[in-house]
């Protein structure tokens, strides 16, 4: 049988042309764009199945029903971590991967192990640190501590809040992941006094378009998100209001968030509205 080498050739360019990716995480977009421009003109028979292979490492089919779009999305690829953040991610797992929300001690294997998860943004502020750390399946949350019993848990959330998780598959330049609570455990002085800071936290995604996140936190604070390659975390002090049952200063104030992304311009390319607080591991079925 005679094969047509140009012929197949230009049907691999064809397929790659047409595949209209997300316009999502930055460097997703610079790879697949540096794999196109080394394709040769012609390929011979030996390049063929190189080809291919390059295809599809770099498109993934959605299938029929998903939140993005219904041809092809880019393969995202997250940055390395630093040493630094290296240990960071292991400090926030000890376990070594996402525990149940209820038993810290219960690593659940199927959402990943430390080796899979990058620190993809960190808002610092004079108290210390929230991270936002993630696969490409899913998210913790990671707010390091002197006090490694008295950690908070590495609760795992889907991107898109259902398995297998999906990074890249949001509609519009915002995606809010969270809207949640992490508290920092420390003790101060000889005598070794307790202090437990609590934070309203904020994460999720924008598109490579976005300059800008802002929250407005509803209690007459707003703040400016930290923004590192299409992820962004906020975090502010939270305060404790009166529990109606018993009087106690126990209950999180935490009304509802409105988070705004901005283009270069200022101009508002998305908005979300009356975000509710909530607790991480959402669609993970614990």
């Amino acid at each position: 049988m005679t094969i047509d080498e140009q012929r197949i050739a230009a049907e691999f360019r064809r397929m790659a042309a047409e595949a209209r990716p997300v316009d999502a995480l930055a460097h997703a977009r610079r790879a697949r764009t540096g794999a196109l421009r080394r394709r040769r003109a012609t390929w011979s028979l030996a390049g063929l199945a190189a080809a291919a292979s390059l295809v599809t490492a770099v498109i993934v089919v959605l299938p029929s029903g998903d939140s993005g779009p219904d041809t092809a999305a880019e393969v995202a690829r997250l940055p390395e971590n630093t040493p630094e953040q290296l240990q960071v991610v292991r400090e926030c797992m000890p376990n070594g991967g996402p525990v149940h929300n209820m038993d810290g001690n219960l690593r659940l294997p199927e959402q990943g192990s430390v080796e899979d998860f990058r620190v993809l943004a960190e808002y610092r502020d004079k108290k210390g640190m929230t991270a936002l750390v993630g696969s490409l399946a899913g998210f913790v949350l990671c707010t390091p501590t002197t006090q490694k019993d008295m950690a908070e848990r590495a609760v795992f959330t889907y991107w898109g809040f259902k398995p297998p998780g999906d990074l890249t598959g949001f509609q519009g330049d915002l995606q809010v992941d969270a809207y949640t609570s992490h508290t920092h455990s420390y003790a101060t002085g000889p005598q070794r006094v307790q202090h437990d800071d609590m934070y309203r936290v904020v994460v999720g995604r924008v598109t490579s378009g976005v300059r800008r996140v802002e929250i407005d936190w509803a209690d007459g604070r707003r703040t400016d998100a930290l923004l590192a390659g299409g992820f962004f975390i906020a975090r502010v002090p939270g305060k404790l209001v009166r529990n109606p049952e018993d009087g106690s200063m126990t209950l999180l104030d935490s009304p509802p968030v409105t988070v705004t992304a901005y283009g270069s311009q200022d101009q508002v390319l998305g908005r979300q509205k009356d975000v509710a607080f909530g607790p991480l591991g959402r669609g993970s079925g614990y």
